[in-house]
């Protein structure tokens, strides 16, 4: 977890602490603050633990794949239990370190008022986040500090993943199955991108634009790194995609960076956009996938800043390509996975798949 993250929801954990400080000292007449305190921590930590699958992930996955009219209620109740739960935890830890002259009883139980006030810190809390998914974790904090309020120079290195086939399963299953497919695929890229230190700024149809600073995206090369754990994430779920859609999601993938300007604009609506040529290459890069036959592209520039590739990911030269709206050509390489690198488990998951394209997919790893 990046910094600013782990700052982020020490801050989301320090106000619900705080906002059980202020219930003390409102309801309470300021007795205990410690003890305040500890509610607000347990509540708040329940809640948050739960909003973000630390416990019970299925229930909470199984909650989101409900109807709109049945998925409110749902989550309310689920959000209220997740109180009740952490009321009796900070009530407990209250109890047990003396901070409380009440019984174990009365520590744990949860009144009305209490339920009330945390519905509504929790509601307040949990809209904050929201917004954080919305736009972006990295978008978030910048937009918060005024970061690109004024245009900055930058480099960045851009990542744009592109979902192959989504056109014709839409045409077969549906626009709003394949927008539950999609939704599905987005979501699988999440973790790998965490993991891997970048951010997902933007979805453009069936692509999703995946960025890093450049210095932070060459460390330990994350930004290949994370085009193969995207990848290995989707082959190990295959017979997953399988039941769940009749098909295994396929990707095409380009990787290019450069200077660039990053600018906060909109006025009703604001957001962090790029601007200069590292993005159009990007894009032209992802394009050129098709007629050579690979699915996954680098371009030379930027594989020549790497100080090294992944343990078991080695590149192949394709010459240097004519870019369209670009005078010069540009080299560029594909990335492969070399066979001695391919895991037991991710053969068997091929040899069970035996699909051509999900090979391409992968690499031809």
């Amino acid at each position: 977890m990046l910094p600013q993250h782990r700052w982020f929801w020490a801050l989301i954990l320090l106000a619900c602490a705080g906002a059980g400080l202020v219930y003390n000292f409102v309801f309470a007449d300021g007795s205990s603050p410690l003890a305040g305190l500890a509610y607000g921590f347990c509540i708040g930590g329940t809640a948050l633990a739960f909003d973000r699958g630390l416990i019970l992930a299925g229930l909470q996955a199984r909650i989101r794949r409900l109807p709109a009219s049945v998925f409110v209620p749902a989550a309310e109740l689920a959000y209220v239990a997740m109180i009740v739960a952490g009321n009796a935890l900070g009530g407990l830890v209250v109890w047990a370190f003396g901070l409380t002259p009440d019984p174990l009883a009365d520590a744990v139980r949860t009144t009305p008022r209490v339920l009330t006030y945390a519905l509504a810190v929790s509601a307040l809390l949990v809209f904050v986040i929201r917004m954080r998914d919305l736009i972006g974790a990295e978008v978030f904090i910048n937009l918060m500090v005024g970061r690109y309020h004024r245009p900055v120079e930058e480099e960045r290195i851009f990542l744009f993943l592109d979902v192959m086939g989504s056109t014709a399963f839409a045409e077969t299953h549906g626009d709003l199955r394949a927008q539950e497919y999609l939704a599905a695929v987005f979501a699988a890229l999440a973790e790998p991108v965490r993991r891997n230190a970048g951010s997902i700024d933007d979805y453009i149809g069936d692509m999703a634009m995946v960025t890093w600073p450049m210095k932070r995206g060459l460390h330990k090369a994350r930004c290949v790194a994370c085009v193969f754990d995207v990848l290995d994430r989707i082959e190990r779920d295959a017979e997953a995609w399988r039941a769940r859609f009749g098909t295994v999601p396929r990707l095409r993938a380009a990787l290019h960076g450069g200077p660039i300007v990053t600018a906060e604009v909109g006025v009703d609506r604001h957001k962090i956009a790029y601007f200069g040529d590292a993005v159009n290459v990007t894009a032209r890069i992802e394009a050129l996938c098709r007629p050579l036959g690979t699915s996954i592209l680098i371009s030379q520039d930027l594989l020549d800043r790497l100080e090294a590739l992944p343990a078991g990911i080695r590149a192949r030269s394709l010459g240097a390509h004519a870019l369209r709206g670009r005078g010069q050509p540009l080299a560029i390489a594909t990335l492969e996975r070399t066979a001695e690198a391919a895991t037991p488990a991710l053969a068997q998951t091929r040899a069970k798949a035996a699909v051509a394209p999900l090979h391409a997919a992968a690499g031809q790893r």
